[in-house]
């Protein structure tokens, strides 16, 4: 049996998206800039995603500019805002746990004279709001905390973060990435000056995210050249990507949500009671109650998370250690760090994350060799557990 338990990774392509998108690969395919009929119909259709998209996430239309990835997103908006903003501060606040493209985007700022600080989180993984309310200062130009963290999925009270962050009179920027379909995005509810999407973690294609901009705030964009986007972000337009993660979001929204996050939540509850109750020394890293219910991020006493990975792997099961971006550094991961995890014990998690195309047929799977492999592994294991 295969099962693909390693969705805040990546998911799997919806097949109502690829449907919506084939056109724009074999009759459609013009570049939306070129103003012939071809031409104009990509970019009808591109314009009609990015109403659908504001749509949902209730915000302008204009204020949505297309990118390659929340990667790209992240770099543009927290590289561009701290450039173009010098004369208000060169003061950046990052949470502690937030994913690398935001801690190294920051990072890069510091050759610019910017002076980078990282917001403590607790065991839980949660921000302390009264921590940074104080942390913030005079010369704070922006503050990114992320909604929900992609290795141990708690979630962030996003809403409360920036009434303290425009109190101090400072920008806020929020990666959002790990948040569809699990939170109601609603920008103006949230407040939020800066918003980061990717398409392949709600059932759509990879290549394509968004970032969404509060155009009252100045921005350097990051890539320029024939100044599509607004201005904001040059590069042929993706057509087919952004059509389809219209289509992506407006499924991930739709009539099946309550369904899916129902079925999703009692496919890990059901993993973390048979784990619990057959599998001892284990402990279960950040917040229970204020999670997505898709992630279940669970440490073995005595084994390594890599020798996990890869016996589980062996038997069709496919799941991660932590962040997808860092699987090729196997350092200890920054969020177990952060949330005060260490020692032997940091280099020992599994992140299982669900979808909607999994089973509880395929989770009793997962909990059958998952004993038999902590089992078998910890008989070996040099590290004792404890």
């Amino acid at each position: 049996m295969e099962v693909y338990l390693d969705n805040s990774a990546t998911t799997k392509l919806d097949n109502s998206v690829l449907l919506k998108m084939i056109n724009f690969f074999e009759s459609d395919y013009g570049n939306a800039s070129s103003i012939h009929f071809k031409g104009e119909a990509s970019y009808n259709a591109q314009e009609k995603a990015r109403k659908e998209i504001s749509e949902i996430l209730n915000c302008e239309p204009k204020n949505i500019v297309f990118t390659s990835s929340a990667t790209e997103a992240n770099n543009m908006i927290i590289k561009g805002v701290a450039r173009a903003n010098k004369t208000k501060g060169n003061h950046i606040l990052i949470s502690s746990i937030e994913h690398p493209c935001v801690l190294n985007s920051a990072e890069q700022l510091k050759k610019d004279g910017f002076e980078v600080e990282h917001i403590p989180v607790g065991a839980d993984g949660i921000i302390d709001l009264e921590i940074l309310e104080k942390m913030i200062r005079s010369d704070t130009v922006l503050v990114s905390v992320m909604a929900v963290n992609n290795e141990i999925g708690v979630i962030q009270d996003v809403k409360s973060i920036a009434k303290i962050v425009h109190d101090k009179g400072s920008f806020y920027h929020v990666d959002a990435v790990q948040s569809i379909p699990y939170l109601d995005i609603d920008i103006k509810d949230w407040n939020v000056d800066f918003l980061s999407l990717s398409a392949h973690k709600f059932y759509g294609p990879k290549g394509v995210g968004l970032a969404y901009i509060n155009k009252n705030i100045k921005i350097e964009p990051l890539i320029v050249g024939g100044g599509q986007e607004f201005g904001f972000r040059s590069s042929t337009y993706n057509t087919p990507g952004i059509v389809g993660m219209a289509e992506a979001m407006k499924i991930a929204y739709g009539l099946e949500r309550e369904d899916n996050l129902k079925r999703i939540k009692e496919m890990r509850d059901h993993l973390l009671y048979r784990i619990q109750n057959e599998i001892p020394e284990i402990f279960i890293n950040g917040s229970l109650s204020r999670r997505t219910p898709n992630n279940l991020n669970v440490g073995f006493k005595g084994v390594e998370g890599e020798a996990i990975l890869m016996d589980l792997s062996s038997k069709g099961i496919c799941v991660s250690t932590g962040s997808a971006c860092g699987s090729a550094n196997l350092k200890a991961s920054h969020v177990l760090s952060g949330i005060g995890v260490s020692g032997y014990f940091i280099h020992s998690n599994i992140r299982f994350s669900f979808g909607k195309y999994n089973t509880m047929k395929e989770v009793d799977y997962v909990a059958d060799c998952l004993k038999d492999t902590i089992e078998r592994l910890r008989k070996f294991s040099s590290v004792k557990s404890v």
